[in-house]
C-alpha cells in the first residue's frame, strides 16, 4: 500500500472486500445505505459485510440503539457503534474471532430535506480491530454536505464513508495521509470535515488537536475548536444559538494584556440588552495566517499556544479566516445571537486596510456590510502612544495617517481619537456613533507595556521577570513543560568570601 496512486472509490471498496481478515457491519441512518452500496457494487462483499442496516423509523431506531436528545449527534453515533460492535462479538467471535478483524461503520445523517430548509450534516465513524481478538479503536468525523441537491449529498457521503473505512485500515500509521485521503475522489468543495477524533489503543500517542489543525491545513475545513481540557469540539454543538465573544491574537504566549482585553470586553458585552437570558461562549482565536507567519507551521509551537490558553480556561478556535467579516459569517452558521469581537488598535487598523478587500467587488464597503450586519460589535482595547508609534514604524501601510496634534508617549490611542484614511473617516464616524465600534473601558493601565514578542524573547533566553507578564497558570505550565523553548534563568553567581 505504498503507492501514491489515487485509488478510485470502487477500487478502495474492492481492496477491502478482498482482504479476508476484515469483516463487519454497516449501519447507516439518514441518507440511504450509500457507503454499504459501494461495497456491494465492487464485488466480493460477502467476504466483508456481516450485516447492513438502516433503522430509519425513529421508533425502530430507539428500540435498537436507545433514545437520545438528537438523532444526528455524536451521542447517537456512539450508541450505534457500541450496539453493533457488541452484537458482532456476541454472534461471531466464537466462530471466526481468531481469524477476523471485526469492524463497524456507522453514520447518522441529515441530508437536504424535501423542503430544503435544514442543515445538511452528519456524524460518521468506524470502530475496528487491528488484529484478531484485539481491543478496538475508533475514528469519528463530523461532516457538512455542501452540494445543493439531496442526491449529490448522498453520493458525497458514500465516497467519504469509503475513504474513512479505507484510511482506518491502510493509513493507520500515517495520519497526514489519512486526513488528506478523506477528500479522495471528492475534493473539498463538496464536503467539509470540521471535527475528527482518534481514540483507542492504536492512537494512544495521537494528539487530536494536531489532527484537527491538519483539517484546516489541508483545506477540509476553515475552523476547528478545542476545549480548555484539550478536547476536540464540534463547533455547531458549542455555538448553537449562543452569543459569542472572541479575541484574536498570536498568544505566543498569552499575556496579561490578552487576559485583560477579554475581561473588559466580556464585562461590556454582558451589559448589552440583547443578551438578556442568552448563554455566552468565550473564544480565543488564532488564525492560520498567524501560524504560518514563519513560512511553515511549527506543530510544537502551535500546541504550546493552545496549552497556555487552555491553562487559563479558554476555548480555542483555529481558523482560516484572515478577514473579520469571514469570521463573523462563520459564526452566523450556528447562531443569530450577538457576536462581540475584542481587538486592539492594530487589529482595528487592519479592518480599515482596503488592501484586504481587493477580491470583493464592493471593496471595503461590501466587507463592512457583511461584518456589521446582524448584531456584530467591535470592542477596541487602547494602545499607549509610544506603542502605537512602534507599531506604525513596523507596519507603515497599516497606519498611514498620524494622530492629530502632538501626543506624549503616555497618551492613549483609543477608538475615539484614532484616525483612519481621510476618505474613510465618515464611515468610521458612522460606525462609532451607531455603537458598532465601542472603546473598551476599565482596562489595567499598569500592564500596557507588555508585548508578546518581548515576553517570548525573555522566555527563550532565560531572562527572569517574564513570569509576571503572563497569567499565573500560564506561567506555571510554561515552566513545568518548558513550552516555547523555555530556558531557566541563570543561577546567581556566589561572591567569594574574604
Amino acid at each position: 500500500m505504498e503507492s501514491t496512486e489515487l485509488l478510485t472509490t470502487n477500487r478502495k471498496a474492492l481492496t477491502i472486500n478482498l482482504n479476508q481478515a476484515k469483516y463487519g457491519t454497516f449501519a447507516e441512518i439518514g441518507a440511504g445505505q450509500e457507503v454499504a452500496r459501494h461495497f456491494f457494487q465492487a464485488g466480493g462483499a460477502a467476504g466483508t459485510v456481516a450485516k447492513s442496516i438502516s433503522a430509519y423509523d425513529m421508533k425502530f431506531s430507539d428500540e435498537i440503539y436507545g433514545k437520545t436528545a438528537r438523532y444526528v449527534s455524536r451521542e447517537r453515533l456512539g450508541l450505534m457503534l457500541n450496539h453493533e460492535y457488541d452484537l458482532l462479538l456476541e454472534r461471531l467471535r466464537e466462530t471466526r474471532g481468531e481469524r477476523s478483524e471485526f469492524f463497524v461503520f456507522a453514520d447518522t445523517v441529515a441530508a437536504k430535506s424535501f423542503k430544503g430548509t435544514n442543515e445538511a450534516h452528519g456524524w460518521m465513524g468506524v470502530r475496528f480491530q487491528a488484529t484478531p481478538n484485539s481491543v478496538p479503536s475508533d475514528v469519528i468525523l463530523h461532516v457538512r454536505m455542501l452540494d445543493k441537491e439531496n442526491v449529490l449529498q448522498q453520493h458525497a457521503l458514500g465516497i467519504i464513508g469509503v475513504n474513512l473505512v479505507y484510511g482506518a485500515f491502510y493509513y493507520i500509521d500515517d495520519q497526514d495521509r489519512f486526513i488528506q485521503s478523506l477528500a479522495d475522489n471528492l475534493g473539498v468543495d463538496r464536503i467539509e470535515v470540521d471535527m475528527i477524533n482518534f481514540s483507542g489503543a492504536l492512537f494512544a500517542s495521537v494528539d487530536n488537536r494536531l489532527m484537527s489543525l491538519k483539517l484546516v491545513e489541508y483545506g477540509l475545513t476553515n475552523a476547528v475548536m478545542f476545549s480548555p481540557k484539550g478536547e476536540v469540539l464540534q463547533p455547531s454543538e458549542v455555538l448553537h444559538r449562543k452569543a459569542i465573544v472572541v479575541e484574536r491574537g498570536s498568544f505566543r504566549p498569552v499575556t496579561l494584556v490578552n487576559e485583560d482585553m477579554m475581561r473588559c470586553a466580556l464585562a461590556q458585552f454582558l451589559q448589552e440588552p440583547a443578551l438578556k437570558g442568552v448563554d455566552v461562549v468565550v473564544l480565543m482565536e488564532i488564525t492560520m495566517h498567524n501560524l504560518l507567519a514563519s513560512g511553515n507551521i511549527d506543530h510544537k509551537d502551535f500546541l504550546d499556544r493552545v496549552d497556555t490558553l487552555s491553562a487559563i480556561g479558554n476555548n480555542v478556535l483555529i481558523s482560516n479566516y484572515l478577514e473579520f467579516y469571514r469570521l463573523t459569517s462563520y459564526f452566523r452558521r450556528y447562531t443569530k445571537q450577538m457576536v462581540g469581537v475584542a481587538m486592539g488598535i492594530n487589529n482595528l487598523l487592519e479592518v480599515f486596510n482596503e488592501q484586504y478587500y481587493e477580491n470583493l467587488d464592493g471593496g471595503i464597503l461590501e466587507s463592512f456590510g457583511r461584518l456589521f450586519k446582524n448584531l456584530i460589535k467591535l470592542y477596541i482595547y487602547p494602545m499607549r502612544k509610544s506603542a502605537y508609534d512602534r507599531y506604525c514604524l513596523d507596519n507603515p501601510s497599516a497606519c498611514p495617517i498620524p494622530l492629530t496634534g502632538t501626543l506624549e508617549s503616555d497618551v492613549w490611542v483609543n477608538a475615539i481619537n484614532l484616525q483612519v484614511q481621510m476618505h474613510l473617516r465618515n464611515l468610521y464616524a458612522h460606525l462609532l456613533e451607531n455603537h458598532y465600534i465601542a472603546p473598551i473601558v476599565g482596562y489595567d493601565a499598569s500592564i500596557m507595556d507588555i508585548f508578546s514578542r518581548d515576553v517570548l524573547n525573555k522566555i527563550q533566553t532565560g531572562v527572569p521577570g517574564w513570569e509576571r507578564m503572563v497569567p499565573e497558570k500560564a506561567a506555571a505550565v510554561i515552566q513545568e513543560r518548558k513550552l516555547f523553548a523555555c530556558k531557566d534563568a541563570p543561577a546567581a553567581k556566589l561572591e567569594p568570601v574574604g
